[in-house]
């Protein structure tokens, strides 16, 4: 027996009914978007209303950043140089006195395939000779000697030599060991000072960074507090209206993400400036000295943290003042 299943439609009123709730969420998408970019212009009305107290706050807040973003640009500038003197880091292997050129040539191919080796360069006894002619000076000294005392010598590059200290002391215990090989040096001290130099200049700038962080949220914190302090005639009917703490925070958090926004852009073009003066005479300097350094400035991904974090750092301060001052605000 087949039970047929009565499907009631929706009434008229049902239809429309849906349709109210529906256009109510639209409605109130619309209005929520409107009291936001409101709030947003008109506490960038309210900046250049007040310009020099604006100007003031801003061009403090962006030299604050600037030194730590100055800071960061600097130590960026100098891991790339010391990845250009890494180059000088390299291994020298002198080879026993009996070995030939022949079996050097060997010993140089098999560690040509170590894959912790960038580059292998074969010095034979001949051409460490003339070079040693060339800049010792002692040219007609060594033109009478009756054989050559230098032996055969093999320049290794390992890779990332400046990533592991243990990797690389594993490395020369390993050219230690073989038996073509008499001698191997490597300033290992230059290293470790190098490496202890970058770590002490990556935590120099981190802690920088969080000082003049927290002296940013401390001014915009101050600045919006003299805004509300102001406007507290303003709050309190607010207030008295039933506005929610929600809509009074709002102006005043985006007047702090506009503070902070402009901070930000005046920091980066005072870092960008500052590059731009010494790119010249830095890169002339390299130039002298054969290297090929070249000024580093902030990329396109730094820029945009540059700018959200200043932002953030302003939204926070407003928002940590708000927080405490309106609580102390209550209409009588």
């Amino acid at each position: 027996m087949r039970h047929a299943v009565n499907r009631k439609k929706p009434s008229r009123q049902e239809r429309w009914q849906t349709k109210k709730s529906g256009g109510n969420f639209v409605d109130k998408f619309h209005a929520y978007r409107n009291l936001h970019a409101h709030a947003l212009f008109s506490s960038l009305g309210r900046l250049v209303a007040s310009r020099f107290s604006s100007v003031m706050t801003i061009v403090v807040l962006a030299i604050a950043i600037s030194l730590a973003s100055g800071f960061y640009i600097l130590v960026a500038n100098l891991q790339q140089l010391a990845s250009n003197l890494e180059a000088s880091n390299q291994i020298s292997l002198f080879l026993r006195d009996e070995i030939s050129e022949a079996r050097a040539q060997k010993f140089a191919d098999t560690v040509r395939r170590n894959p912790d080796i960038q580059e292998v360069k074969l010095i034979t006894k001949e051409q460490a000779l003339a070079e040693f002619e060339s800049f010792s000076g002692f040219g007609e000294a060594v033109k009478a000697l009756e054989k050559n005392p230098l032996p055969i010598v093999i320049q290794v590059l390992p890779k990332n030599s400046m990533a592991s200290e243990q990797a690389l002391e594993d490395l020369l215990d390993n050219f230690g060991r073989a038996a073509e090989v008499d001698i191997v040096r490597m300033d290992m001290q230059w290293v470790k000072r190098l490496k202890s130099i970058m770590e002490v200049a990556r935590r120099g700038v981190i802690l920088l960074s969080l000082l003049l962080g927290a002296g940013v949220l401390f001014i915009t914190a101050n600045t919006i507090r003299l805004e509300l302090h102001n406007r507290r005639d303003e709050v309190v009917i607010a207030k008295l209206v039933g506005a929610t703490n929600g809509f009074i925070h709002r102006p005043f958090l985006y007047s702090g993400f506009w503070i902070g926004f402009f901070s930000g852009v005046t920091a980066w073009f005072i870092v960008t400036i500052i590059m731009l003066i010494l790119k010249q005479p830095v890169e002339t300097l390299s130039r002298l000295y054969d290297d090929g350094f070249h000024v580093l400035f902030f990329g396109f991904t730094e820029t945009l943290a540059l700018l959200f974090i200043s932002s953030v750092l302003g939204v926070v301060g407003s928002w940590i003042v708000l927080h405490f001052q309106l609580r102390q605000l209550k209409p009588e």
